[in-house]
């Protein structure tokens, strides 16, 4: 009962983590990663051949 009690826990912080880390809207990895393809692909788009 112990062993099920450790890993729900455990399971329920790295959700937390999860969400924290690179879920979260503003500061989190996904909205770094969508700031910086937004401006490639505006620095891409606005070169000139």
């Amino acid at each position: 009962m112990r062993n099920i009690l450790i890993t729900v826990m455990m399971l329920i912080v790295v959700a937390l983590m999860f969400n924290g880390i690179v879920a979260n809207d503003t500061t989190g990895t996904r909205a770094r990663i969508e700031t910086h393809g937004t401006t490639a692909n505006t620095t891409l788009g606005s070169m000139e051949p």
